[in-house]
């Protein structure tokens, strides 16, 4: 079975409060859920990468194959242009948002996904439910806190 998985991050300043947005659809069962969630402080690039590991970690099977639509050239192109493994050799050193990139790690390793890049704000039905959704997230009170954001943030580390 085909899992369709669109996914998109907003930030309001960056770093500023922000949210994700993800629609997951199974065609073949004409099946869709909707998701978001909303942080105080966090990045851009961080909700692009969260909403993919939170759908991911949504999958109850392993048997289906995964495609991720993502308007995000970060998330899509540390994936389909390798990136990630040269990251992993030199264990993130130098890397933004490790903490992601290692949740999402064992994600990939667990399913069979296809990594897609489709343009932002140009029309793209599901992406632009996402981004909705995202953005109304980054709005809506209370707000979660991106923990490891803010302790980098506030330790001075700052490098997400």
């Amino acid at each position: 079975m085909i899992i369709q998985i669109f996914t998109d991050g907003a930030c309001s300043g960056n770093p500023g409060k922000g949210g994700f947005g993800i629609v997951m659809k199974v065609p073949e069962k004409k099946y869709e859920r909707r998701y978001s969630q909303g942080f105080r402080l966090t990045t851009n690039n961080r909700m692009e990468l969260l909403a993919v590991i939170v759908a991911l970690e949504k999958l109850k099977s392993t048997e289906n194959d995964i495609h991720i639509f993502t308007d995000s050239k970060y998330v899509a192109d540390a994936i389909n242009k390798k990136w990630i493994y040269g990251w992993i050799r030199k264990g993130f050193k130098d890397v933004k948002n490790p903490d992601l990139w290692q949740r999402l790690l064992p994600l990939l390793k667990m399913h069979r996904i296809t990594f897609h890049w489709v343009k932002g704000h140009a029309g793209h039905i599901e992406n632009e439910i996402c981004d909705e959704l995202a953005v109304k997230a980054a709005q809506t009170e209370p707000l979660q806190v991106d923990t490891y954001f803010e302790n980098l943030k506030n330790g001075g580390l700052f490098n997400a």
